[in-house]
C-alpha cells in the first residue's frame, strides 16, 4: 500500500500545497527517504534525474527550517546554473506554505545584486563556484547552516568542482545534517560521502517506469562525414516537438547550429561560453517551441529538464555509458513518449558498440548494419521513463 505524505512526516501546510500541484502520491524515492530526513539524520541517494529526488530533499528543507531563525539554515549545492535555477524553482512552489524563502546563486550574473537577493533566504540553491565568491567577498556566511545537500555529487565532481565544495564544506558547522544524492556512489563519490556524512542512511532508487507509455525508443544511425548534416535534418524532421542535439564541442555546436539555420531549421544553440543573458534568450527560445531544435555541449545541458522534448540526438556520441543515459534520458519524461538516435561514423562504430553493448543494446545494434554504404535506421529497444521533481 502507498503510503501518503502525510503518513510519511509531511505536515498538512506542504500536503496540501504539493496538492495544489497535482503531487498526492509520493515516488518510490521520496517514500525511502522521507522518514529518515525530517527525523535530521544523513542520508545518501543513489537516484538519477528524473526520479524524484528534488521532493526527496527538499521537503524536508522546508519542514526543518526554522522560519524566524537566522539565514540560511540550508543550502544545496548543484553543478550548473540551469539545475539551480531549476531546484529552487520547485522548492518556492511549496515553501511558500510555510513562509520559507528560497535564494539561488549562480555564476553569470551581477555578485552584487545577486547578494541582494539572498538576504533572509531561509534555504540557499548554488553553483560552487559563485558560493564560493560569495563567501570570500563575505557577501553570505555559512555559519548558520544546518542542513547540506549535495545534488547530482557526480556531476560536480566531473566538472571539477570538488575544491569548491570542499572548501565551502570546511565553512559549514559540523554538526549538521547532510544528505548527497548521485547517479553512483562508487569511486570518488564514495570517498566524498564518505566524509561528509556520519552514519547515514543510503537509498537506491530507479527512475520510475510507466506501463503503458513514456517509452524511449533507441536506435543507431550510420553515417559518413559527408552525408552527417543530411541524416540529421532527415532525423529532426521525423518526429514532431522539440528536438535536443548534443555535440562535444563549444565550437561544434556554434557551427552545427549555423550550418541548420541555412537549411531552414529553427535553431539555437547552448554552451559555457555564451553569457547568462544568452543562455537564458536561447532557453526560453526553445522551450517556448519558436526554436525547435537545441544544440548544447553535456555541460550546457546539465540540469536541463524540459518534460516536452520528444527527440534526442547524439551528433557526436556520448564518450561513456553515463554520458549516454543522461542525455537520451531528457526525453520521454512526464509520461510521454520519446526517441534516442546516435549518429555513427565509421571509426566510431568500436565505441558505440561496447557503450550499446553495456547498457542492454548490443543485439540491436549488430543488427543495424553499420558495414552498409547506405546509413540503415533500425528501432531498438524501449525503455519506460516518467519525470518528477
Amino acid at each position: 500500500m502507498q503510503l501518503s505524505f502525510n503518513a510519511l512526516g509531511v505536515s498538512a501546510a506542504v500536503e496540501q500545497a504539493l496538492a495544489a500541484l497535482d503531487i498526492v502520491e509520493p515516488f518510490r524515492i521520496q517514500s525511502l527517504v522521507l522518514p529518515d530526513a525530517l527525523a535530521g539524520r544523513d542520508v545518501l541517494g543513489k537516484a538519477p534525474t528524473g526520479s524524484g529526488k528534488t521532493l526527496a530533499f527538499g521537503i524536508p528543507l522546508v519542514e526543518r527550517v526554522a522560519r524566524d531563525g537566522k539565514t540560511p539554515e540550508a543550502l544545496v549545492l548543484v553543478p550548473t546554473r540551469e539545475l539551480a535555477l531549476q531546484v529552487a524553482d520547485a522548492i518556492q512552489t511549496f515553501a511558500s506554505a510555510k513562509s520559507i524563502r528560497v535564494g539561488v546563486a549562480y555564476g553569470g550574473t551581477p555578485v552584487g545584486s545577486q547578494a541582494k537577493r539572498l538576504k533572509g533566504a531561509h534555504i540557499v540553491v548554488a553553483t560552487p563556484g559563485r558560493l564560493q565568491d560569495l563567501v570570500e567577498r563575505k557577501m553570505i556566511s555559512l555559519d548558520n547552516i544546518k542542513i547540506l545537500v549535495l545534488d547530482e555529487a557526480d556531476r560536480m565532481l566531473d566538472m571539477g568542482f570538488k575544491p569548491q565544495v570542499e572548501r565551502i564544506v570546511r565553512r559549514i558547522p559540523s554538526d549538521r545534517q547532510t544528505m548527497l544524492f548521485s547517479a553512483t556512489l562508487d569511486g570518488e563519490v564514495g570517498e566524498l560521502a564518505h566524509a561528509y556524512t556520519r552514519d547515514p542512511v543510503t537509498f537506491e532508487s530507479r527512475r520510475e517506469v510507466e506501463n503503458d507509455d513514456g517509452v524511449i525508443e533507441h536506435d543507431f544511425v550510420a553515417v559518413t562525414q559527408d552525408g552527417k548534416i543530411d541524416t540529421l535534418i532527415e532525423l529532426l524532421g521525423s518526429e514532431d516537438g522539440l528536438s535536443l542535439v548534443f555535440v562535444r564541442t563549444k565550437r561544434g555546436a556554434d557551427r552545427l547550429a549555423q550550418k541548420l539555420a541555412r537549411r531552414g531549421v529553427d535553431v539555437v544553440a547552448m554552451h559555457g561560453d555564451m553569457g547568462q543573458s544568452q543562455r537564458e534568450r536561447a532557453l526560453e527560445r526553445f522551450r517556448s517551441g519558436r526554436a525547435t531544435t537545441l544544440i548544447a555541449t553535456d555541460v550546457a545541458a546539465r540540469g536541463l529538464d524540459l518534460e516536452a522534448i520528444g527527440h534526442v540526438i547524439n551528433f557526436d556520441p556520448p564518450e561513456d555509458d553515463k554520458g549516454y543515459v543522461h542525455r537520451v534520458g531528457r526525453t520521454g519524461r512526464a509520461g510521454r513518449s520519446g526517441r534516442g538516435s546516435t549518429l555513427v561514423l565509421p571509426d566510431q562504430q568500436s565505441d558505440v558498440s561496447r557503450v550499446a553493448a553495456r547498457l542492454g543494446h548490443k543485439e540491436q545494434f549488430e543488427s543495424t548494419g553499420m558495414s552498409s554504404a547506405r546509413p540503415k535506421l533500425v528501432y531498438t529497444s524501449r525503455r519506460g521513463r516518467r519525470s518528477r521533481w
